[in-house]
């Protein structure tokens, strides 16, 4: 009986904590009624008097639909996830916490305009009041015990933050991994290994940079080295592969994206076209939040998507300007090697003489256990964040930890009424560094770099150095009016996906922060060029384009060495594949792995003494390396070679049978081992992941999915398109709009899975919000 009491208790509160879809609501702040529409998709159109009046009615929507989203987003800007989660959270806090992101962002608030902080206000007391309208606590708080917080001005700096960290990572690892790679091989090697391969590249302008040689016999031979360390560095990374299963498979992926767009003389109607498909991790609820805003007395009638916990339109269309954005991948982090000085272990050398570190304490809070105190310490150049691996401390420079790396210039996107006013607030704007693509209604197109970069000198950006001579380091920041930028590009069209973009000195002032291979990049630049009179069906085909063409290349190398490894069955899969990453394909998986196999193991076999000298560093692949693995496979060196093996065809061959032997034991039918089985999403709820039974009632159903790393169609089981549009600026009623889970945090919402199955299938739905099926009027509170 009192199991049933609970069970009832818990149903009435998970009713009562329904988001509000119609009727009247007074608000405090408000200065004139806002109406909230919202479609058959949950999609709503907030229409207002004053700016700030949407921007509150956005904070009480987004509140209301969002709010643990928001208050996760929020915590994972400030290092403040265990307060709420409890101590599984306290390393992932105590990464974060060392940034020290909730001070920046209290200063940068506080250094806004008066009209500036106005919106954000409003914002906040727009969340606040959503939040106190529903009938019970979200959800998630009744499961985890705890009361929601109230929203702060300053937390909606903490999600941009929260953003930095997604997109440009903690601790500049790759810069770390080439610090210790200069340091065990020699240069010839080293360049080999890091630089990208100017074959494959598909840069806007068409530069190319120079090819690295072959390191020669005579730089560097794997034949003179002891047998025993490959043995060692196989059997580490493949018991890692093992027991991490087919993830390890995986390239290191990181968030990327897809962008592009088609200027009007080459569209079928003359009028400009843009895609973006924002590739990043798959969660419920997803990670934008679909709206209309709309402010007459300012000109504003802006629609895409929204990031619950701030009040803009971060990417679509204004109806004169539309944009999207891929992450650059440029080089915003540099680590310093920390010169001691003469005064202990705080002690440390700059140009202008020793300095002591400025020491601070962090209380991370945890919920179930006790709070934890965390030393920072920072020096000038940013916080002491660990050490290069030869006992010198690195402190990381950063852009993120800069005066003036946030503004709110994306906010004035909304206003933009053309390419050059929007090239114009956009480019060098303080926010993570990214590609944007803009379109205008006049049928003009651009590629512009958003973020502020930094001014270097002196110091050698792409691995750990030390900053305490006179003239190295930063020097303030490129001024935004020579932020990198191509507009009008002769070609009438222009992409992005990750890789490098530009060449000369805008590659030099944005730099290489590991680029993603550009396999994506040139399939879709090929399929633009194919294109004479572009439609917004064809931005979707490119978008949901599963054609392998990168890996096409591979198959005839995987069937060669599945072959000479006595292995028919999977031979005949393989030469039988699709040519797509299709899910009933089971030779496009077998072509897929090998192609991953064979760069891992030469990734492991050319780092061989390096891994010796640091087996504790996490030695993932560089996405970029599969390019150097397969000028290594057509080139077959014999000095680079694995000793243990008499040649190039003996050693594919070992990896081919590696491939097939690694399979998991649900493949004993090679036939049957399609790629649909391994990736089959996996879009959870984070209360899911913690309580599984709850997994049919919050997750999004797990569909085998088409598209994988390499492929337009970005997919695996919990990274890939977080949307999908397509518009025409001024004919928005003509574009598309996709996202992998619905408007609605709450389970219990008709919106919770709205639009799921468009997303999955590559169903055009549209950009626009449709006819109201609910209104809510909001007016001010007398």
């Amino acid at each position: 009986m009192l199991l049933l009491v609970a069970l009832l208790a818990v149903w009435l509160a998970l009713r009562a904590s329904q988001p509000q879809l119609e009727g009247e609501v007074a608000l405090a702040g408000l200065t004139a009624p806002v109406t909230v529409a919202r479609d058959a998709l949950g999609v709503p159109e907030i229409r207002g008097a004053t700016r700030e009046d949407v921007a509150l009615a956005t904070g009480f929507v987004h509140a209301q639909e969002r709010f643990f989203q928001m208050d996760l987003l929020r915590r994972a800007g400030a290092g403040e996830l265990a307060a709420l989660l409890g101590p599984a959270l306290l390393d992932t806090d105590r990464r974060i916490r060392v940034h020290q992101f909730r001070k920046r962002a209290t200063a940068a608030m506080a250094a806004l305009t008066p009209p500036e902080r106005a919106l954000f206000e409003a914002y906040a007391a727009g969340v606040n009041a959503g939040l106190e309208r529903l009938g019970a606590r979200p959800f998630e708080y009744l499961l985890l015990r705890q009361q929601p917080r109230p929203w702060g001005v300053e937390d909606s700096l903490l999600v941009i933050c929260a953003m930095w960290i997604d997109l440009q990572g903690l601790d500049a690892r790759h810069e770390q991994r080439r610090g210790r790679l200069a340091a065990a091989l020699p240069a010839p090697l080293y360049r080999f290994l890091t630089e990208p391969d100017p074959s494959w590249e598909a840069p806007l302008d068409g530069s190319r940079l120079p090819e690295m040689p072959l390191p020669g016999e005579d730089e560097y031979d794997l034949r003179r080295l002891d047998r025993a360390l490959f043995e060692k560095s196989d059997r580490e990374a493949r018991q890692g592969r093992r027991t991490a299963g087919l993830v390890r498979d995986e390239p290191d992926i990181a968030p990327g994206s897809n962008n592009w767009a088609v200027a009007g003389a080459r569209s079928a109607d003359g009028a400009a076209l843009l895609a973006n498909d924002m590739h990043l991790g798959l969660n419920v609820p997803n990670i934008w939040y679909r709206a209309r805003l709309a402010v007459e007395s300012a000109g504003i009638d802006a629609t895409g998507v929204t990031l619950p916990g701030g009040p803009a339109i971060v990417a679509g269309s204004n109806g004169s300007v539309a944009w999207g954005f891929t992450n650059s991948y440029g080089d915003f982090q540099d680590l310093v090697v920390v010169a001691p000085g003469p005064q202990g272990r705080d002690s440390y050398l700059t140009a202008d003489g020793p300095r002591t570190m400025d020491i601070e304490t962090e209380t991370i809070e945890v919920a179930g256990g006790a709070a934890e105190a965390l030393v920072v310490r920072s020096t000038i150049w940013g916080p002491v964040i660990g050490e290069d691996g030869e006992g010198h401390e690195l402190a990381l420079a950063w852009t993120a930890h800069r005066e003036g790396a946030n503004d709110l210039n994306l906010l004035r996107l909304e206003t933009a009424r053309d390419l050059d006013e929007a090239a114009a607030i956009i480019g060098g704007a303080g926010m993570p560094a990214q590609n944007v693509l803009i379109a205008d209604r006049t049928g003009r197109i651009g590629w512009v770099l958003s973020g502020k970069l930094p001014r270097r000198k002196g110091s050698e950006a792409t691995r750990p150095t030390a900053w305490h001579e006179n003239g190295a380091g930063w020097d303030g920041w490129v001024p935004a009016a020579e932020s990198p930028r191509l507009l009008d590009p002769p070609l009438g069209y222009a992409w992005s996906a990750n890789a490098r973009v530009m060449g000369g000195d805008a590659f030099a002032a944005i730099g290489d922060g590991d680029y993603a291979p550009a396999a994506r990049a040139r399939q879709i630049r090929d399929r633009l060029a194919a294109l004479p009179a572009a439609s917004p069906a064809d931005l979707l085909a490119i978008q949901t384009d599963d054609r392998a063409d990168y890996l096409a290349n591979w198959q005839p190398l995987a069937l060669a060495a599945l072959r000479r490894a006595g292995l028919e069955q999977a031979a005949a899969l393989a030469s039988g594949w699709s040519g797509r990453a299709i899910v009933d394909d089971a030779g496009y998986r077998l072509v897929r792995q090998f192609e991953r196999r064979v760069a891992d193991r030469a990734f492991t076999m050319l780092t061989v003494e390096a891994r010796a000298r640091w087996p504790d560093f996490r030695w993932r692949t560089p996405q970029r390396f599969t390019e150097v693995a397969w000028r290594l496979v057509q080139a077959r060196p014999a000095h680079l070679l694995d000793p243990r093996f008499a040649d190039w065809d003996a050693w594919l061959a070992d990896v081919a049978r590696e491939v097939v032997e690694d399979l998991p034991k649900e493949c004993a039918d090679l036939a049957g081992c399609r790629w649909g089985e391994v990736n089959r999403a996996r879009i959870r709820h984070p209360i899911s992941e913690a309580v599984p039974f709850l997994s049919r009632f919050l997750d999004m159903p797990a569909d085998a999915l088409p598209g994988d790393w390499s492929t337009p169609r970005v997919q695996s089981s919990r990274f890939g398109a977080s949307e999908r549009f397509g518009v025409s600026p001024g004919r928005e009623a003509e574009g598309f709009f996709h996202m992998p889970g619905g408007q609605s945090g709450h389970p219990l919402s008709p919106f919770y899975r709205a639009g799921h199955e468009a997303w999955v299938r590559g169903e055009a739905t549209p950009f626009l919000p449709g006819q109201p099926e609910h209104v809510m009027l909001l007016t001010p509170r007398s």
